[in-house]
């Protein structure tokens, strides 16, 4: 049996910018506080980095800079970053380009930086529309900036403007998820990402949750605020289509189900990961040997990892489960050959027959009264493959 797809060539970037101008307490990603000089270091090895990639061989769907905080860079750092770009990659004519920014890195001048070099969709990480949770969970932003940097994007002319939310914050009520909720609504987006708090190992929450500081309000109430969250967006217009996302037609982040459609995408910068060839890689972590590699001219690529025909085959699946379109037993089957339903015969059977699964023509999908216990369903496909 055979991955048809190995091969396929990848038609979206991701570029990781790990700079925040402070690191709130919840945050493990590879994010560094550094002076402009760094970043603008930062921003040429980037760029050479981009030299030593192999082409993809054909123009790129989409491109996402994420971070950390991207538009923490300056408006004429991301002018020679944007620049770079477009004279080192090739992208369809309807490509959509994906800037992370948290609302107070964002200007005016950057913002028509951005959309000078063609990028058209921004992501703004709000988290919260209360002061009082916003400096609790350590951002460096309050409500008001959120509503100006939104306004503004979208009167430079970002058509695409997705806002993050979380819930399960320490302290955080039902009244103030409905409150976030409205607020976003009021504000020109059309796309909104919501998700659960997670207490990650080595950030300032996981230590204080440890010692009993940290209020959480517990699973039934994220249960509750979850689908607060849905009932009102879905209410006012707005698809479920993953998980955690939610978008006005036509508004779905398209970088993003390249990921959930587990479909092959180039990386780049400090701490990035990829997947090319049935093979998934990750550059250096530490930005000071990211620096020294490329100065010497090599690429660095911290690890590599051939991904085996049923990991390949469990992703298709578990990632597809995020989706309401769920996992395409048809694209299953022209990817590797077999029928789901013979690979994953026991997993199929009893999840159907215990309702924690549905078909839908083609597709499976998770029947949407189990979203919140998803993590559950995906278990019941791992080492479940039988690629005999």
């Amino acid at each position: 049996m055979e991955d048809r797809e190995e091969r396929r060539a990848p038609q979206a970037l991701y570029v990781h910018i790990p700079f925040c101008k402070s690191r709130c307490f919840y945050c493990d990603f590879t994010t560094f506080v550094k002076s402009p000089a760094a970043m603008e270091a930062y921003v040429d090895a980037l760029t050479a980095e981009w030299d030593m990639m192999e082409s993809p061989g054909v123009p790129l769907a989409t491109a996402y800079f994420g971070g950390g905080t991207p538009t923490l860079l300056s408006a004429s750092l991301l002018d020679r970053l944007l620049g770079a770009l477009r004279r080192r990659f090739d992208f369809q004519p309807d490509a959509e380009i994906t800037f992370e920014s948290n609302p107070d890195s964002i200007t005016r001048e950057k913002l028509q930086v951005l959309r000078h070099h063609g990028v058209n969709r921004i992501s703004f990480g709000a988290q919260a529309f209360q002061d009082h949770l916003l400096q609790a969970i350590g951002r460096a932003h309050l409500r008001d900036a959120i509503e100006e940097a939104v306004w503004a994007a979208h009167e430079i002319g970002f058509s695409h403007i997705n806002v993050d939310l979380m819930f399960g914050l320490p302290d955080q009520t039902q009244r103030d998820v409905e409150e976030s909720v409205q607020a976003v609504l009021d504000l020109p987006v059309d796309h909104v990402s919501a998700y659960w708090l997670k207490i990650e190992p080595g950030t300032p929450f996981a230590k204080w949750n440890e010692m009993g500081h940290l209020h959480l309000p517990g699973e039934d109430a994220e249960a509750e605020m979850y689908e607060l969250v849905r009932e009102r967006l879905c209410g006012a217009g707005f698809v479920h289509y993953e998980i955690s996302n939610f978008a006005r037609p036509g508004g779905e982040a398209r970088h993003n189900l390249v990921y959930w459609r587990n479909e092959p995408y180039l990386a780049s910068g400090v701490g990035a990961h990829g997947y090319v060839g049935g093979e998934r890689y990750e550059m250096e972590r530490r930005l000071t040997p990211y620096m020294k590699a490329i100065a010497l001219g090599r690429r660095p690529i911290a690890s590599r990892r051939s991904v085996p025909l049923d990991e390949r085959m469990e992703d298709q699946v578990i990632l597809g489960l995020r989706l309401a379109e769920g996992v395409d037993g048809d694209r299953f089957m022209r990817r590797f050959g077999r029928p789901l339903e013979d690979v994953f015969a026991g997993v199929v059977e009893r999840l159907l027959a215990d309702g924690l699964l549905e078909r839908r023509g083609s597709a499976y999908r998770i029947p949407d009264a189990y979203w919140p216990v998803a993590n559950a369903i995906y278990e019941q496909w791992i080492g479940a493959a039988d690629i005999h």
